[in-house]
């Protein structure tokens, strides 16, 4: 994928693949290319060569209307809610917009109420969405989401906001919702959350994928601890924590 902005190259022949089942992670320095590729496969940037495929079908000249009716949703790093409708009105209305497509769908009121809670909202349910803290909102943008029962989703930055027991609660919902056969695709900073949750990830620096591992391999990688993760200090921190959370909490 390559993708450039006039004389600039956002993007440079960076190819990653996100599993169904799996939170994989896309991390780097501001200005890596992160979002510029969230924009690619959902369709709101067109590359300047390569492909998106979904399922193994191109979908690259898809319109991002018709990528999310396959089933692909994401959120924002600049919080996109509709500020004038409550917090239950901004995922109802993405629930009655996919009851549209799918005629089977569950009733839109019933997974309004079921994703508020599930995500931790309800108490929000009729505040305002322009009125509710930050990571109320973000919140907010994952149920929306989640509404139109993605098989991707895409989340940019989406623990921004959130307090650290919110974080890892959110953290634990991230692996339930990739057990549902949903493949997850995070770019994220809290390089916490990131090593914890996520199965595989991809590094990207300069508009390339510079490493792409387990997190295991990404925080012993010399390349990852130069271009993003910092000192050896900071790598050693982030390893025995996620090592004491593996023991006590190990896949499978």
């Amino acid at each position: 994928m390559v993708v450039r902005f006039g004389g600039v190259t956002a993007v440079d022949r960076a190819t990653f693949t996100a599993e169904a089942g799996d939170v994989t992670g896309l991390i780097g320095p501001n200005g890596a290319g992160k979002t510029t590729l969230f924009n690619v496969i959902t369709g709101l940037q067109s590359p300047g060569a390569g492909v998106v495929r979904f399922d193994g079908s191109d979908i690259t000249g898809y319109t991002t209307h018709q990528r999310a009716r396959l089933g692909i949703a994401r959120t924002f790093q600049r919080l996109e809610a509709f500020g004038s409708l409550s917090v239950w009105d901004n995922v109802l209305t993405a629930a009655e917009i996919h009851r549209r497509w799918q005629r089977d769908a569950g009733d839109p009121r019933h997974v309004t109420a079921d994703l508020v809670e599930r995500v931790g909202i309800a108490g929000f349910s009729h505040q305002r969405a322009d009125s509710v803290p930050t990571g109320t909102a973000r919140l907010l943008e994952l149920a929306r989401a989640l509404a139109i029962e993605p098989r991707l989703l895409l989340l940019d930055e989406p623990s921004s906001g959130l307090g650290e027991s919110e974080t890892e609660t959110f953290g634990d919902l991230l692996r339930v919702l990739a057990l549902d056969g949903r493949a997850v695709l995070m770019v994220e900073h809290d390089m916490d959350l990131v090593m914890r949750v996520c199965d595989v990830i991809h590094v990207l620096d300069f508009g390339q994928v510079i490493a792409t591992g387990t997190p295991a391999e990404i925080r012993a990688n010399p390349k990852v601890m130069q271009a993003y993760l910092g000192t050896y200090a900071d790598v050693v921190t982030s390893a025995e924590q996620v090592e004491s959370e593996e023991v006590e909490a190990p896949r499978g």
